[in-house]
């Protein structure tokens, strides 16, 4: 299987304009994100995909591939998926701009799925941790997801799922983490599917893909990462690289 890497890098954002370009150690965010990736060697090519001449020119001036967006999108996954549309690949893996602490461990097991799917019935594979702190079960900037007995995704939300209304059950969290792997066919079908009420409500991009009939494959990591979605994050992640 030939599988790509891409990074889809908005410069603006509701929560932080301008957070893929802030110093994490001495490099911009953006540019940490794109190093991790190329560093696990897991990927025939690695782009970051962008409308932002800004970060195209630091990607570009290490020596990266940038994919310039032509079209406004309201998704990562219509970002990557306009350029992925081009380009011979068999599986695409959408790591976020904004977790510069990409890991190779988490990466290699849901690139496993695909290996052992001699059936092709996973159309995308992602990752989801086990939380157990109430605050970040109740925050609805924490996306939760519940699975089937094989792990294949039932639902995602931004409220506390499963309902824990029996208290005696010993009831789980799983969080949503990111990184998406897809086979290329099912990420260039996203793109002509219309965005329905679920998702409309949620604003969670892959409930898309539960709509219309596709199969999530959910990988369970103990690696939590950081997520730079706000000041106090970078000013978390910059503690995190000085003591690694």
């Amino acid at each position: 299987m030939k599988i790509i890497a891409m990074i889809p890098a908005r410069y603006d954002s509701s929560r932080f304009p301008g957070k893929l370009m802030q110093n994490l150690g001495g490099k911009s965010v953006i540019l940490r994100t794109y190093e991790a990736t190329m560093e696990t060697n897991l990927f025939s090519d690695v782009y970051v995909v962008t409308d932002s001449e800004i970060i195209s020119q630091e990607i570009k001036s290490h020596g990266g591939k940038v994919f310039m967006s032509q079209k406004i999108h309201e998704s990562g996954s219509d970002r990557i998926a306009e350029a992925a549309e081009a380009i011979d690949c068999d599986i695409v893996v959408n790591v976020q701009g904004d977790e510069p602490f990409t890991d190779k461990e988490s990466l290699i097991k849901v690139l496993d799925e695909f290996e052992n799917d001699s059936e092709n019935e996973i159309d995308l594979a992602s990752l989801m941790i086990h939380i157990t702190d109430a605050e970040e079960i109740l925050n609805r900037n924490s996306v939760k997801v519940i699975v089937d007995q094989r792990n294949f995704a039932l639902y995602f939300s931004r409220s506390p799922i499963p309902y824990s209304r029996d208290k005696t059950v010993d009831t789980k969290y799983f969080k949503h983490k990111g990184v998406y792997a897809f086979r290329k066919q099912a990420l260039l079908d996203f793109t002509k599917l219309p965005m329905k009420m679920l998702e409309a409500s949620e604003k969670i991009e892959c409930i898309r893909y539960l709509e219309f009939g596709k199969k999530i494959k959910m990988v369970e990591t103990d690696i939590h990462g950081i997520e730079i979605d706000t000041p106090e994050d970078l000013i978390n992640a910059n503690k995190h690289w000085k003591t690694n």
